[in-house]
């Protein structure tokens, strides 16, 4: 049974329920790992619309050059119409051409405040704009309420609102992983005071993931090569975060900061580019360490808006509408440019200034859960109300 069909067949045998829940994936244990680019990063100059000559004349200074096999800066192609950074060369576009990775253009939220924290609280709430916001609630936890033999995390350094719901979640940053700051003495201590009371099981839980997180690095860093060079940053977290949803997690978010671009965001170089490339390292690396896990694996990456499609006078890129969503794995149906799409030029701009929004973000997650899991219509309505699923053929 090849990749693709092994996802099928577990999507298909997940009818089953338990008590109003559906089994999460009846033997491959399905996984997946949302990660959040936090700042708005700049997706058209990162999977880049070749096809309009509008693009070069907006970005007099940003644009990446039309790919060129003499030129190392110039951009790769993905087909006729679409073009990937160069800083991906060696990360991203192997997993797309194996068809393992998919970009989706013009998605995103109707949400048109153009505020981070505004926008980013909309993506992670997942709830009906313009209704009262509940902030106990965030679309992952209402997932993993849907889910059986769910085993969530969050790689973060506070507690998402993602996660926010009726069952905590466990949260851990993994970037500067050190020794646990309380030592097992003080762990008893604490659990002690709580023991018998309400918080008595979060408690322990929240130490028994803290101890398996740090004796799953620290057995690692024991067998890692003499001399090699140490990863670093999100690339360092994206083997760590692998190794653990080998492991011992099946549904994970992780968010990376530093994609807001206002000024000298740079080219085919630069400080955007350093950005791309890392996190082209760090998912990269995450399919390494997954191992054959990878073939039942889903790695969405999302960003609350995109940014204007025109530079602007500081060389950077300002607050902006519709994105670029990836959708990475080994039973993704990749390889391709999925999704609604219209020509990225001056006459199809929204409000004269950015991407629109073709592809709404429920939907198409709402289309992938239920491939994915196999949840039906009641599941897929508890998760995100009042949502179509948009079905684009990604698994």
């Amino acid at each position: 049974m090849n990749r693709r069909a092994l996802l099928r067949g577990a999507a298909a045998l997940a009818g089953g329920t338990v008590s109003g829940r559906v089994w999460a994936a009846p033997k491959a244990d399905a996984r997946l790992l949302v990660v959040f680019l936090r700042g708005a990063y700049d997706a058209a100059n990162v999977v880049i619309p070749t096809g309009s000559d509008f693009y070069y004349r907006a970005r007099p200074t940003l644009a990446i050059a039309r790919p060129d096999a003499a030129d190392p800066a110039a951009a790769l192609a993905l087909d006729a119409d679409w073009i990937l950074h160069p800083a991906l060369r060696d990360t991203i576009l192997p997993l797309f051409a194996k068809g393992q990775a998919a970009f989706v253009p013009f998605a995103g939220t109707s949400d048109l405040t153009r505020s981070h924290f505004e926008t980013q609280d909309t993506i992670e709430l997942g709830q009906t704009l313009g209704e009262s916001r509940n902030y106990q609630s965030g679309f992952m936890a209402r997932l993993a309420s849907e889910l059986t033999r769910v085993r969530p995390i969050a790689f973060t350094e506070q507690s998402p609102l993602i996660f926010r719901g009726p069952d905590p979640v466990p949260n851990i940053a993994l970037a500067g992983l050190g020794k646990a700051g309380i030592d097992e003495r003080q762990a008893r201590l604490i659990s002690a005071m709580y023991a018998g009371g309400p918080l008595a099981g979060a408690v322990n839980e929240g130490f028994r993931v803290r101890d398996e997180v740090y004796r799953t690095v620290s057995d690692h860093q024991a067998q890692a090569d003499r001399g090699a060079v140490s990863p670093k940053g999100f690339e360092l977290a994206a083997r760590r975060i692998g190794r653990l949803m080998r492991d011992q997690f099946n549904l994970g978010f992780v968010d990376v900061g530093g994609w807001d671009t206002h000024v000298n965001q740079g080219a085919a170089a630069g400080y955007l580019a350093d950005r791309v490339s890392e996190l082209g390292r760090g998912l990269a690396g995450f399919t390494q360490e997954i191992g054959g896990a990878w073939n039942d694996t889903v790695v969405v990456v999302v960003s609350e808006f995109g940014r204007t499609f025109r530079e602007n006078g500081s060389r950077g890129t300002d607050h902006g509408h519709g994105s670029v969503y990836w959708v990475l794995g080994g039973g993704v149906r990749g390889g391709r440019i999925a999704g609604p799409q219209v020509r990225a030029d001056e006459a199809h701009l929204f409000q004269n200034r950015d991407y629109p929004v073709l592809t709404d973000y429920r939907a198409m997650l709402a289309g992938l859960f239920q491939r994915l899991y196999g949840l039906d219509a009641a599941s897929l309505g508890r998760i995100f109300a009042g949502v179509a699923p948009s079905d684009l053929g990604l698994i």
